[in-house]
């Protein structure tokens, strides 16, 4: 059997299905996490039959990453967990291994990034995994070898997809997010550059330096521009994923029993 990666990312699983559990006002916190967590490996399960997976991992964020320390507002309007569900994750990496899927915690790094460098070291070894996340992050990495799984919405995801939905290609979206900015996430983006300025530069322009150069360019749009470029190059660094950390496991390790 051709060898399947199956990369779930575990707490934008976990948070989803948890969201919808704790609207049920007649269950109890002992009952929620317990419900929760069969939910969550009953997920896990399907997934693995879905995906025929022949390897799985789910991975969990660590402490804060080195995003919250490159920018300080990088993700400081967003909910805190709740208390409940935090206290009770050890009891979902339970059930998760219970399925065959092996858990990971990193110490500082982000789920994304792991998820990411797992991925295409992967595809760089012509190995499909396929990745189960709603996370936006993950699209700019979409190709034949990495597949995307919305688990909510039970379909996988494709470029035509992306387009509809951010008006540039998959391969545009990491300077798209640079210029708009992303608001799940607090980055800023280029200070008065919106989305639809965004989709126009990234989509007639092979590089902000290419748009400058550019003397036809709106001249509000190039003052903004040169103005913030600090922005651009912190907002962009942000968006971007890491596929280079050194994981300290091998694909062997994921092999499902």
């Amino acid at each position: 059997m051709k060898p399947h990666l199956l990369l779930i990312d575990a707490l934008n699983l976990i948070r989803r299905i948890y969201a919808v559990d704790a609207n049920q006002k007649h269950i109890n916190e002992e009952q929620l996490v317990l419900t929760c967590s069969e939910r969550v490996a009953q997920a896990c399960k399907k997934m693995l039959r879905i995906t025929d997976a022949t390897h799985a991992i789910a991975i969990f964020d660590g402490d804060k990453s080195w995003r919250y320390h490159f920018y300080e507002h990088y993700k400081h309007s967003r909910a805190p967990m709740p208390e409940t569900l935090k206290s009770a994750l050890h009891h979902f990496k339970s059930a998760i291994e219970e399925t065959g899927i092996v858990v990971f915690e990193p110490i500082n790094d982000e789920a994304d990034d792991i998820i990411a460098t797992l991925a295409c070291k992967a595809a760089d070894n012509k190995i499909t995994s396929t990745i189960v996340s709603t996370d936006k992050g993950f699209l700019p990495y979409l190709n034949s070898e990495i597949h995307i799984y919305d688990y909510f919405k039970r379909q996988h995801l494709d470029e035509p997809a992306i387009h509809e939905r951010f008006g540039v290609d998959k391969n545009r979206l990491v300077d798209f997010w640079a210029l708009a900015g992303d608001k799940t996430n607090d980055i800023p983006g280029v200070k008065g550059v919106g989305i639809k300025s965004a989709q126009q530069l990234v989509n007639n322009y092979t590089s902000i330096n290419e748009a400058l150069s550019d003397e036809l360019l709106n001249s509000g749009l190039r003052k903004k521009l040169e103005t913030n470029m600090d922005m651009y190059v912190i907002s962009k660094q942000l968006v971007s994923l890491r596929t280079d950390i050194n994981l300290g496991f091998s694909l062997k390790q994921l092999r499902l029993n």
